[in-house]
């Protein structure tokens, strides 16, 4: 762990089966040349076998120069891994549409994983906690963080949401996003949207799930005027319980969705707004 609460981090992450945590305290922000020299000199004082870095945002800008920088190969997005004899991993590729298994013969390799495709470990473990301090000279970095913006003011980051309201292009018009807001409020969940809506700008790249966005596990996911390719169902997926709301019944979404809706959304959506409201009054009276 680097930057940030590490302490409370490392807390976190002691549970059956881990044995050490290794810490680096350098700040609270990301910095793409601090973590990329901190892994570096982490990974050359411990000497490894094998890397694991998380197949996030910040993950995909600074595992290709770690890799690179050690001159060890790299397999992103892993999903399965096998290192028994060797390092077996399975990855999806074309669009998660077939799954490959990628034999590595290397002595020492770094690998990505994917988010949401692996199991949470319980219970309270006895690892112990190792802090690293490493002379890294900021200035020489190259890079510097300027700026870091967060969310948007009320609303929990998408991967942290328990339950997300997604909207697509059937939205028509940003306009429109109001009235997915409204439903959202109203049940306590957190917007979230497809590439179509990011890329017209109506919604923030930080709202994005699917192939290219970001991949979300929330308790109940209701996909409101989205059609269901699969970039998009690559990222919730996973989800426990999908709502679908899209008036053409032939609708890729509704072949993963547990709860389908054909009508229009415009109708629905307030419909659905309106009936939640009801209830969450009678429930408080």
């Amino acid at each position: 762990m680097i930057s940030g609460d590490v302490d409370r981090f490392a807390t976190e992450l002691n549970r059956d089966g881990v044995d050490i945590i290794h810490t680096v305290e350098r700040g609270d922000d990301f910095n793409h040349g601090l973590y990329t020299a901190a892994i570096e000199s982490l990974y050359e004082t411990l000497q490894p076998t094998g890397l694991v870095m998380p197949h996030t945002i910040d993950g995909r800008d600074y595992a290709p120069a770690v890799a690179s920088k050690l001159d060890i190969p790299l397999v992103t997005d892993a999903i399965e891994l096998d290192a028994e004899d060797g390092l077996s991993v399975t990855r999806k590729m074309f669009g998660s549409k077939v799954e490959t298994v990628i034999d590595v013969d290397d002595d020492q390799w770094a690998v990505t994983l994917r988010s949401g495709e692996w199991p949470v470990t319980r219970g309270d473990g006895t690892a112990e906690v190792r802090s690293h301090e490493f002379d890294i000279d900021s200035e020489a970095l190259g890079t510097q963080a300027r700026e870091f913006v967060d969310v948007e003011p009320g609303e929990i980051e998408i991967t942290d949401a328990d339950v997300l309201v997604s909207v697509g292009r059937g939205i028509e018009s940003e306009e429109h996003i109001g009235m997915i807001r409204d439903l959202a409020e109203t049940i306590d969940a957190t917007v979230a949207a497809s590439r179509p809506v990011v890329d017209n700008g109506w919604l923030p790249k930080s709202r994005q799930v699917g192939q290219s966005g970001k991949v979300v596990t929330p308790d109940v996911y209701i996909a409101v005027g989205i059609s269901g390719a699969v970039q998009h169902t690559t990222g919730m997926k996973d989800a426990d319980t999908v709502v679908a709301i899209n008036d053409d019944p032939t609708a890729p979404i509704f072949d993963i969705a547990d709860y389908g809706i054909t009508d229009d959304l415009f109708d629905v959506v307030p419909a659905l707004t309106e009936e939640f409201a009801g209830w969450i009054a009678t429930a408080r009276m």
